[in-house]
């Protein structure tokens, strides 16, 4: 059995408590932010291609986690991606509950069935978000896990 198919069978429905929303909007975004490129970069060339990232050269991205309050802004250049912080408006933003972006992450859940749904909404340019959602349906989350046996110790 797959180790993503092990990881999302288990993962339980939950909604974060209101309360994490409240002070995740109150804390700072740049730790969260600076994981997040910190990890994109380092799969940059072994699991993200960047060939046919070529298109998302200087565009902005905004995840936001609506259920824990946070929105973490980065954009993407030749060195790799990297947090923004100015008052540009995001090319493309991605939102969605933690659930909802574990379950993507960890292919229980496409992001197709989310958006008709309405559990994950994109705003922005459509064209990139479905560019940013054919790279990330190419990824194959048991590879990357395998390379880490730390992480996947951790969620075993």
């Amino acid at each position: 059995m797959k180790l993503a198919a092990r990881l999302s069978s288990r993962l339980p429905q939950f909604t974060l408590p209101a309360i994490f929303g409240r002070v995740g909007q109150r804390l700072p975004q740049l730790p969260p932010t600076l994981a997040l490129t910190t990890a994109l970069n380092l799969a940059l060339g072994r699991w993200l291609p960047r060939e046919p990232l070529s298109p998302l050269l200087g565009k902005r991205f905004a995840i936001r986690v609506k259920d824990a309050g946070m929105s973490l802004r980065f954009a993407y250049n030749e060195r790799g991606f990297h947090p923004s912080f100015d008052a540009t408006a995001a090319d493309l933003t991605i939102s969605a509950k933690a659930r909802d972006l574990l379950a993507l992450m960890t292919h229980e859940e496409d992001a197709d069935s989310l958006f008709f749904n309405r559990r994950l909404t994109t705003e922005g340019d459509t064209d990139l978000g479905l560019l940013v959602k054919n790279t990330l349906d190419a990824v194959e989350l048991p590879d990357l896990l395998s390379s880490l046996p730390g992480l996947r110790r951790f969620l075993a």
